[in-house]
């Protein structure tokens, strides 16, 4: 099955893959060296600060077979703002040849895109310090103890020593399959922390090279899909670069979208709902995926097939969660008050606590953010292309509202927004998703050093 923003329709299999021709498609008519460069050059430059390894912008593990002079904190810092703007430009550049009618080979851009993602797997991770705490959490649940209840610093020893202060005495907020995940990666590594930090490195760039494999052959148009994902410097520099687990969510997202829009018979709802669970497995706010999936067959009077994924999305997160017990939420309830700096929120709160007091105001900012963002995703949902599936264009626009309201933001949690992107033609909101990563990128480059709460 497929839909539109209003309806669902049925669509034969042997037309899912089509390549639209918006303008010319004459491989070479145009070629866009300036924007082509430019993305080489901030991707290497990410690749420059992860091999001069420790230093602002990276962990304190750095990779042993290459280690260039460690760099100062201010030219660490420079350099990975400049990698940052170099790679924004250059996607825009790149999507807007496209719209010129560039058409390079698929094939092409995916060999690109996956050399540029083994040498930034293979360097230390960039820009945040997140994989750290990966490891922490993972090494902890390889020995054995609850990383729910367990803190990287009852764990002691060198992983706990990598974790930021913001994070080394609070239990594991991610699900029971992004636990198993980091516990696979502390096997390989046993008491050496950056051995499991490279072996979480290599199977996230696996997880990002296959996403963008599922898009290039499912995706409308491929060489878009491409451009917009595997290809993408900014995504390279933020999820690769960073090793975050967001992209294994992004890779369930591209499943499931492909498959709902396949649907025929009531076990593919179930599957459906079944990887929508297992995303919440990794990081609860999978959970908008879900709504977004079933959304559109309510809109369409679909309330089996809306029944059966919904059923599916929330029993294999209980399943999952029964191996630790509800205790395990309990970190996702403190992570909840979290707001990040800069936010409107944040200005909100030190405002709104004159005349409320900070409970109060904690209280508005947690009921006044998702009215918001219900009130953005649907003025996003009308500026989505025309033809856009509904199962594409409402998960677009709810993760992308939610990205740009909730209090907690990064830059890696746009990754279920690019997947659902990279599978709709072009438009003003692809530019504005392009602006908006590089944005918060800029703004929450913690490296090594931890957040400021």
């Amino acid at each position: 099955m497929t839909t539109d923003n209003d309806e669902l329709t049925p669509r034969s299999a042997g037309r899912m893959r089509t390549t639209p021709s918006p303008g010319p498609t004459v491989v070479g008519q145009f070629r866009p060296r300036a924007a082509v460069w430019t993305a080489v050059a901030g991707i290497a430059l990410f690749a420059l600060v992860g091999a001069s390894a420790p230093n602002h912008n990276t962990l304190r593990a750095p990779i042993t077979w290459l280690r260039l002079p460690a760099m100062p904190g201010a030219v660490s810092a420079a350099v990975t703002y400049a990698a940052i703007v170099l790679s924004c430009l250059g996607t825009l550049g790149l999507l807007r040849a496209h719209g010129r009618g560039w058409r390079p080979r698929p094939r092409l851009l995916f060999g690109a895109g996956a050399l540029a993602v083994l040498v930034v797997a293979n360097l230390t991770p960039v820009g945040s310090s997140d994989m750290a705490s990966y490891a922490a959490y993972g090494r902890i649940a390889a020995l054995g103890a609850d990383p729910y209840v367990t803190t990287p610093a009852q764990l002691g020893g060198p992983y706990a020593h990598l974790v930021s202060e913001g994070w080394r005495y609070t239990p594991s907020v991610y699900g029971p399959v992004a636990t198993w995940w980091q516990a696979a990666g502390a096997f390989v590594g046993g008491d050496r922390p950056w051995l499991t930090i490279w072996a979480l490195m290599l199977a996230n760039a696996a997880a990002f090279l296959g996403t963008g494999y599922l898009l290039i052959r499912t995706a409308d148009d491929p060489v878009r899909a491409g451009l917009l994902w595997v290809a993408n410097p900014l995504l390279i520099g933020v999820l690769v670069a960073g090793g975050h687990l967001d992209t294994i969510i992004a890779c369930l997202t591209v499943c499931a979208i492909h498959l709902v829009r396949r649907a025929t018979r009531w076990h593919h709802d179930l599957i459906v709902g079944g990887l929508v669970g297992l995303a919440c497995g990794v990081k609860i706010s999978a959970a908008l995926l879900g709504v977004g999936l079933a959304w559109p067959l309510l809109r369409a009077g679909s309330w089996q097939r809306a029944a059966r994924l919904t059923c599916a999305a929330a029993l294999v997160p209980a399943v999952l969660y029964s191996a630790y017990g509800v205790h395990a939420l309990a970190p996702l309830s403190a992570a909840s008050q979290l707001v990040s700096t800069p936010s409107l929120w944040a200005v909100f709160e030190k405002f709104g606590a004159w005349f409320l007091g900070p409970r109060g105001a904690a209280t508005a900012t947690g009921v006044l953010w998702p009215v918001v963002m219900l009130v953005l995703a649907r003025a996003l949902h009308r500026r989505v292309p025309a033809g856009t599936p509904a199962v594409v264009a409402v998960p677009f626009a709810l993760t992308f509202a939610w990205v740009l309201t909730a209090p907690w933001t990064m830059p890696w949690y746009t990754a279920v927004t690019w997947a659902a992107a990279a599978l709709f033609h072009q438009g003003r909101l692809t530019r504005y998703l392009v602006v908006t990563t590089a944005l918060l990128a800029m703004s929450h480059n913690s490296g090594g050093h931890g957040w400021t709460l």
